[in-house]
């Protein structure tokens, strides 16, 4: 959680940008790292953007533990993916 890093009052781009300095895949519920147009995605350790409702926590667990389980670093990394119950979307972001 951004809050959990002082990143709470923070931007999408700066929480993005911490996320690469840190070299952490991010994890959000937020649509807005899903749209190029507000926040352009480049090279990164991966961005995964849960598409879940409600929002509750027992949702989202649903949702996210499986994926994890199957996904590895190096196979996100300059992706986006969408996750949601009904699957999963991967986007290339960067080739590099």
């Amino acid at each position: 959680m951004a809050q959990n890093v002082g990143q709470d009052r923070s931007s999408d781009e700066e929480i993005m940008e911490f996320a690469q300095k840190e070299a952490r895949i991010l994890i959000t519920l937020d649509e807005h790292f899903g749209n190029w147009v507000i926040l352009p995605l480049n090279r990164h350790c991966g961005v995964v953007r849960l598409k879940v409702h409600p929002t509750t926590s027992p949702k989202i667990l649903e949702v996210l533990i499986p994926f994890i389980e199957k996904v590895t670093d190096s196979g996100i990394r300059n992706h986006l993916v969408i996750v949601s119950k009904r699957g999963e979307r991967w986007i290339l972001t960067s080739e590099g």
